[in-house]
Order: structure tokens, then C-alpha cells, then sequence
């Protein structure tokens, strides 16, 4: 091979890493003389080691040679947005924030020079569906590193002065975010998508700033963490008869300290459409949010509506994008993503567009929809496609910090821990059939709901082709 293929090869790979992949059906032909692309190389995951501690806490290690570090996630079901109170949604959020923050040990400072004392770090962040701490550490302070995150898992103190700024953090965040139009339309269409379901409520509110205080985190710690709700990760070089001893030293006394959350119910498969604008005085552009509730991630059309939102709205190459974007120049970027948690989902299409062409948009989504939805993905598109979602899975699952992290949000979600490496093998065998009937089910334009913010006395007249919108200040 010339050097000149060489380096176009190397720069379509390059694009194709940094997320510019999409599907590349309108992207300029290749060379005829370059070679094919090798098969998928399968994600080497080793078998994982199973326990299940005498109060309900699972374990999984994963053994991996390598760089001398181990990585811990512990996940924690059940702990989540969707366990927040309807008065205060993105409580969990702040919760994980300040687990970090002290505990009775230690203040946030000593923890934060603990962990890089042993080589590494602690963090913690909530989802829908439950809570995940994650920490690394070099393999010869393995033990240390899981006596700390035990610690900040079992007793975070929740300081006065801690709590305090997190509020005030908290109070300027929500404020930048209202004053954003893409928070506004989102807010909408959760409430759209999901009713009064929990999975509606994951933004943060202004009520909820207030309701943080120590005791409140407490309490709802206390409820939350129970070990039999939870899963240990560890991952890195580290034997499992040694992981599985410094998992029983560090949790094996873990017991819950409250009456224990449970699963929220099943979120909705189905709701009545809504058409809404958003008023938002003298602004140039519309935002849309567009989306309807679709499925879970354990259900069996899971990567066939993934593949179909993909070839829709994933990259730069996608259909949107070319469509909105490079033709027609409707947009800086339109996209489209399924968002799949443990009891339900949905599928969410966006973009901001120019007042002037707010409806000519949102006629181009709706073929582009329609089209998805009543024609066969051409093989070459749907193969780059595919080829597109492995190579970044296998990119994304390369360090096994992230591995452990697949594995923990995986088992949040529902995914049993082989998924992991079935995954690439079942995109691939994805047909196009398949990826057809799913967009038909569930990007029929009747069943979308359309949110818009924006200017309602300079856009109203181009949406009435589209239905009623109704017209909200929030």
C-alpha cells in the first residue's frame, strides 16, 4: 500500500474515533484499490469472577495484565433520579456530589489527598437508575484505595459548609441552565415522553435546592445504599481470592440503615403526542426537541433502534446532519439518540435552526423519519454504520476502568455482565429488515411529540402545517 493510502486510511480513522463516523453512505467513495477493512476484533474480556457477600453485595473481578492499577465501581440500584421525591428532582445528583465531600473520618480535603496519595481518584455521579462510585489506584495500594471508597460509601458525613456551597453551585447552575433554550425544550419533552413517571423528573428544580440539607442527605442515604441493591466492579491486577477478601474486609459488615427504595414501575411504551412552543421572547432561532417514550435496554429491539437512531442522527454523516446541516444548511448540527434505562425509554431527535426556516426543519425530520421508518438501510450504509458503533464500543471499552464502568452501568440497566462481549457480535448480525421495522415503530412522525422554544410571533405561522402547537411560557 502507497504511503498516501496509508495516511487516508489513518485520517478516515481518525474521524471515524472522534465520533465523525456516522453513517458514511454520503461521504465521497474511497480509492477502488484500497484494501477492505480487517473483521472486528472480538473485546477481549476475560472471564469474570462472581460472589455474592453474606448481605446481599455482588461482586464481579475482572483480572486484567497490564498497567499496575486496579479500578473499583461500586453501583448502587435503586439510588437514583428516578428514587427522587416529585417535589425535588435532581436530588440524586447532588447526593453523589457530596458523598465525596467528608465522611466521619475525613473532610473532602483529606479524602481528595488520600486518594492521590494511593495513586488515583474517587468520584461519584447519579443516572436514572441508581448511583455509581467509581476509584483507581495503583495495584500495590489496592486495599487502601477500597478501605477509602468503602468509607465515603458507608459513612459520608454531609458537612454544614459542604452542603452549603453545593447549594449555592447548585443555585447558579439551574440558573444558567434555565436562561439555556435546549434545558427548557428537554424539561418538556421528558415531561412529554415520560407523564408523571420518574424517569420525567431527572432536571433539577429550584425546590430542590432548599430541601438539601444534612439531615435530608442522611436520610435519603440511609434509604438509598443498601448492599443488597449494590454492585462492587473490580478490575486491574489484582488476583480474585485477593479482590474477593479486600471486598469482604471492606463491606462485609455493611448493613442497610433504613426501610429500602425500590424499582420505579414500568415507564411508558405509549403517549398522546403534544405540540407545544415555548415562548421565548425576540430569540432568532427555534430549538426543537422532538421524541416519544420507546423501550428499555433489556428489550429485544434495543440495538436495532440504536442502529436506527444512529444512521438518523449520530455523527456528522448522519441523515439529519447531512440533510439539515450540509444541504440545506438549516443548522450548525441535528441529532438523534435513543435513551434506553432500566424500566423504559425513549427516543429524542434535536436541533436549533434559524426563525426563517423553523418549518421547512421540521418538515426535513419528518421525511427523514418517514424515510427510515419505509425503506431498507442500504447495505454500504448500514455496514458503516455498524462498523461505526463497534469501533467506538471497542475504543470506549479499551482501559479497564472502563470496562469496569460498562460492566456496572450494564447490571444498572438490566444487561446481564456477558453483554459485554456479545455486544459487537450482536450489532453486527443486526439486519436491515430489522433496523426498518423498529424506526417504523417508533419514528412514526403521528406518535412524535414536538417541542419548540422560541419566538411564537415569529414561528407560529410555519408550524400549523404540523398540528396545534400550544403555546407555554415554561
Amino acid at each position: 500500500m502507497s504511503m498516501k493510502h496509508t495516511v487516508s486510511r489513518a485520517l478516515l480513522a481518525l474521524a471515524v474515533s472522534a465520533g465523525c463516523g456516522g453513517a458514511l453512505a454520503a461521504t465521497p467513495a474511497l480509492p477502488p484499490d484500497l484494501p477492505g477493512y480487517a473483521a472486528d476484533k472480538p473485546l477481549p474480556v476475560p472471564d469474570i469472577q462472581k460472589k455474592t457477600l453474606g448481605n446481599g453485595l455482588e461482586v464481579w473481578v475482572v483480572p486484567r495484565d497490564g498497567i499496575p492499577r486496579v479500578d473499583y465501581v461500586l453501583a448502587v440500584r435503586d439510588a437514583g433520579l428516578a428514587a427522587d421525591a416529585a417535589a425535588t428532582p435532581g436530588f440524586a445528583s447532588l447526593l453523589a456530589g457530596l458523598l465525596t465531600e467528608g465522611t466521619q473520618r475525613r473532610d473532602s480535603r483529606a479524602i481528595a489527598e488520600a486518594a492521590q496519595g494511593l495513586g488515583g481518584s474517587i468520584a461519584a455521579a447519579a443516572s436514572n437508575d441508581g448511583i455509581n462510585v467509581a476509584a483507581d489506584a495503583l495495584a500495590s495500594h489496592a486495599a487502601p484505595m477500597l478501605s477509602l471508597l468503602a468509607e465515603v460509601v458507608r459513612t459520608p458525613a454531609f458537612p454544614d459548609s459542604e452542603v452549603r456551597l453545593a447549594q449555592a453551585n447548585a443555585a447558579q447552575g439551574l440558573k444558567v441552565a434555565e436562561a439555556q433554550p435546549g434545558f427548557r425544550a428537554s424539561r418538556a419533552l421528558l415531561a412529554a415522553i415520560y407523564g408523571d413517571h420518574p424517569y420525567a423528573r431527572t432536571q433539577l428544580a429550584e425546590a430542590t435546592i432548599p430541601a438539601l440539607t444534612p439531615e435530608a442527605l442522611k436520610a435519603e442515604h440511609a434509604r438509598r445504599f443498601h448492599p443488597d441493591h449494590a454492585l462492587l466492579v473490580i478490575a486491574g491486577r489484582i488476583a480474585p481470592a485477593q479482590a474477593f477478601a479486600l471486598a469482604e474486609q471492606a463491606f462485609g459488615d455493611w448493613r442497610a440503615g433504613g426501610a429500602e427504595s425500590q424499582d420505579p414501575p414500568p415507564a411508558p411504551r405509549e403517549a398522546t403526542p403534544q405540540r407545544a412552543i415555548i415562548q421565548r421572547d425576540g430569540s432568532v432561532q427555534s430549538t426543537f426537541r422532538i421524541g416519544r417514550p420507546a423501550i428499555a435496554a433489556s428489550d429485544a429491539d434495543y440495538l436495532p433502534l440504536q442502529l436506527a437512531s444512529t444512521v438518523l442522527g449520530s455523527g456528522i454523516s448522519s441523515r439529519l446532519n447531512q440533510n439539515l446541516r450540509e444541504d440545506k444548511g438549516y443548522t450548525y448540527g441535528a441529532g438523534a439518540t435513543l435513551q434506553a434505562a432500566r424500566v423504559g425509554g425513549g427516543i429524542v431527535a434535536q436541533a436549533d435552526v434559524r426563525n426563517e426556516v423553523t418549518g421547512a426543519a421540521l418538515r426535513e425530520f419528518f421525511r427523514e423519519f418517514s424515510r427510515l421508518g419505509s425503506e431498507p438501510v442500504p447495505a454500504a450504509e448500514l455496514d458503516s454504520t455498524k462498523r461505526y458503533v463497534a469501533g467506538g464500543y471497542l475504543i470506549s471499552n479499551q482501559m479497564q476502568g472502563s470496562v469496569a464502568a460498562s460492566l456496572a452501568r450494564n447490571w444498572l440497566v438490566g444487561l446481564p455482565a456477558e453483554f459485554l462481549g456479545q455486544y459487537v457480535p450482536r450489532v453486527r448480525a443486526v439486519s436491515a429488515e430489522q433496523v426498518q421495522a423498529a424506526a417504523g415503530r417508533y419514528y412514526d412522525s403521528a406518535q412524535l411529540s414536538v417541542i419548540v422554544v422560541g419566538d411564537g410571533k415569529a414561528v407560529s405561522a410555519q408550524l400549523k402545517p404540523f398540528g396545534e402547537f400550544e403555546s407555554r411560557e415554561r
